[in-house]
């Protein structure tokens, strides 16, 4: 029975992340925000790190619940949360995130004033991280990044679509179209979409941000924001607004790109063009730079950035084109990175 004291379930997916697991638990226990009103639901994904163990041995300040369920994938661990949840908002962060003290506030005071049935915020980094994890949400973060796509800008190339690090729905959304799909990656944009559709009023509430640790290194940067680009094409051929040339605009640069270089071995007015092509490369490095500086003072994290922002770039092109070849040898669902994909 739901109990109608608790207004938001804070439903954390988890699988084998106990480290970071524990470091999103102490920001919860921080949150300023009647401890009554609000219930931390950790749904376990079939993590064998000690996950079980430790969430049980431990005596919080607010309400709490622990669920398991063999090894599904993100989207049914938070279709399990929400059918255990009691609250009237259901929230979902990311388990590698840190939430601030006055982010239930902020949710509670835009969900009041604005009659919002479902919301999200943007993502942002501590000042504690380390320099690859502040270059990697400057890539992540910046307009030339992503387009001010994740909330983290009032002006964005596309509608705001909330995502599942950081994403909230009133209990009727879930009761009346269901929970997230069986994709890999997407199921959160999925989601939203059939929120929109439906006609649900859905905001984005820029001062509920979280602090998100995202990928650690390169090669897990990589195997994410490529799996990203397979995403982009199963969403594409499920919906029409969810695939418009801005999403296309990586995979034509890499393979832009790919094309000059060759073009520069065989024609001289190819070198020509490869020649324009390195100095609009080093421009935007260039801006990359001073933008990343003037976030954070700080010269290692700015030359980290330019990489991370190609490395963007390039990963989410090269799994936007993997997703096109798949889509055209008849596969009706791209898939990407999938063993391995945290290491």
């Amino acid at each position: 029975m739901e109990n109608t004291t608790i207004k938001y379930s804070l439903i954390i997916a988890t699988y084998n992340r106990l480290p970071e697991l524990k470091e999103l638990i102490a920001s919860v226990t921080e949150l300023d925000f009647p401890k009554a009103k609000f219930e931390l639901l950790i749904s376990d994904d079939g993590s064998t790190d000690g996950t079980e163990a430790y969430v049980k041995a431990q005596d919080f300040p607010f309400n709490f619940k622990y669920i398991k369920q063999e090894n599904k994938g993100p989207g049914e661990a938070r279709n399990h949360g929400m059918r255990e949840a009691n609250g009237e908002f259901f929230i979902f962060i990311d388990s590698d995130c840190i939430i601030p003290a006055n982010y239930l506030q902020e949710v509670d005071k835009a969900v009041i004033a604005e009659q919002l049935e479902a919301f999200g915020g943007p993502d942002d980094c501590h000042p504690d991280f380390p320099p690859m994890l502040k270059a990697i949400n400057y890539s992540m973060t910046s307009f030339i990044g992503t387009g001010g796509t994740r909330g983290g800008s009032k002006k964005a190339v596309t509608k705001f679509y909330p995502r599942s690090y950081n994403m909230g729905i009133h209990r009727k959304v879930f009761e009346d179209i269901g929970g997230m799909n069986k994709l890999r990656h997407g199921q959160d944009m999925d989601l939203s979409v059939r929120i929109y559709n439906a006609g649900y009023k859905v905001g984005l509430i820029q001062d509920a941000f979280v602090y998100h640790k995202r990928r650690t290194n390169l090669r897990r940067f990589y195997k994410q924001i490529f799996n990203w680009g397979v995403a982009r094409i199963n969403l594409g051929r499920m919906y029409d607004s969810m695939l418009k040339p801005i999403h296309l605009a990586p995979a034509v640069i890499v393979a832009g790109l790919i094309l000059v270089a060759v073009l520069a071995l065989f024609f001289t007015w190819g070198r020509y063009l490869f020649g324009l092509a390195v100095l609009g490369a080093l421009g935007i490095a260039g801006l990359a730079f001073l933008q990343s500086y003037a976030r954070y003072k700080s010269v290692k994290v700015s030359l980290l950035s330019i990489i991370t922002l190609y490395t963007q770039v390039f990963a989410y092109g090269a799994g936007t084109w993997s997703g096109i070849f798949q889509a055209l040898t008849g596969k009706k669902v791209a898939k990407g990175f999938s063993k391995n994909y945290y290491k």
